[in-house]
């Protein structure tokens, strides 16, 4: 080896030792972790749930959230899990076979309630075949994901003269008695569509007493349909969140009213809608309401703008933060930025 090779070959260790020098040692962090929203640790992006999974409801049971949605995937009620709000995995078929009464293919918008710590109610939509309408069933499971069994001679509510009964939501009251919420599916026979309550036995299994109608579609941006009721008590106030107008166009977006108990009477909010279409998700609605931590979150269905309609990706899920202004909720959404995590 000759004195200049050997000295060019020095120098290019020098050069190679300063690069590996600057490459690994920074100011002594390590590097920051990513998860599977493809964000680092502290922000998550919408939507959290990428793949078609409507009209989705989530409880949270210890430390584990279960969000239940549409029947997509071959399964009748798909059942997913997170720790965190955000990143989901799939955990299954809640609701594997149904009842003897119901046709498969239409199981829609299931909602799932704890009453006892190995008592669990699924209300969930489902073709009647005698009625030949959408039709409410109820089911019962001894875990959160389930296997959930519906062991009725037939659908807890039908209405089929109405359109038939669709949207099932369950609610628990201050005073510990059992509500639920549901739409009769009039825009199906183009009659008005009434979102309704009843008080449930202390199971959960059975009505008692007679359904009240709460609200109907009535203003401009509502269209000719509101449905997707859900109830959340906020310092006191008892809110009835809802959807409207047609499912599958950019018109859909979400509203809510101020109730004086689970039996009314409601009053529509006047800045509705709060939640609507934007340049990053068309026709967000569907909703449910978690709180975690003391923050308040939307979990919502979305389609991709121009893709309403579609089965691919479909009605993805997004999470977006409520924040309350004098009592009003403030939806900061549809967002497709990085954002604080839940």
């Amino acid at each position: 080896m000759t004195r200049t090779t050997a000295r060019r070959r020095g120098a290019a260790a020098i050069v190679l030792a300063a690069a590996l020098l600057v490459a690994g040692c920074s100011d002594g962090t390590e590097p920051t972790p990513t998860t599977s929203s493809g964000s680092d640790s502290s922000v998550f992006t919408n939507p959290v749930v990428k793949t078609d999974a409507p009209d989705p409801q989530a409880i949270q049971v210890g430390d584990t959230w279960y969000l239940f949605h549409t029947n997509s995937g071959g399964r009748n009620v798909p059942v997913l899990t997170s720790t965190d709000l955000v990143d989901w995995t799939e955990a299954g078929d809640a609701l594997p076979a149904l009842p003897d009464w119901a046709d498969a293919g239409k199981t829609w918008a299931p909602e799932a309630i704890q009453l006892a710590p190995e008592v669990f109610l699924l209300y969930y939509t489902v073709a009647g075949r005698e009625s030949g309408r959408q039709c409410v069933g109820r089911a019962v499971a001894s875990a959160p994901q389930g296997p959930y069994s519906d062991d009725a001679a037939g659908p807890l509510i039908c209405q089929a003269d109405l359109g038939g009964a669709i949207d099932a939501s369950p609610y628990r009251d201050t005073d510990g008695s059992l509500w639920l919420l549901w739409k009769n599916d009039g825009n199906a026979i183009g009659v008005d569509t009434w979102l309704w309550s009843q008080r449930l036995a202390d199971d959960g299994l059975t009505l008692v007493g007679e359904p009240t109608k709460l609200l109907k579609q009535t203003e401009p941006w509502e269209g000719t349909l509101i449905e997707g009721p859900f109830f959340h008590l906020q310092d006191g106030r008892l809110l009835l969140f809802f959807a409207a107008n047609a499912y599958d166009r950019a018109e859909y977006a979400e509203g809510y009213a101020v109730c004086e108990g689970p039996a009314g009477p409601c009053v529509k909010a006047a800045e509705n809608p709060i939640l609507k279409s934007n340049e990053v998700a068309s026709g967000p609605g569907h909703a449910s309401m978690m709180v975690k931590d003391g923050r308040t979150w939307l979990l919502y269905h979305a389609w991709p703008p121009g893709q309403e309609g579609s089965t691919d990706p479909g009605r993805q899920v997004w999470l977006d933060e409520v924040t309350w202004v004098d009592g009003k909720p403030v939806v900061k959404g549809p967002t497709a930025t990085p954002q604080p995590r839940p």
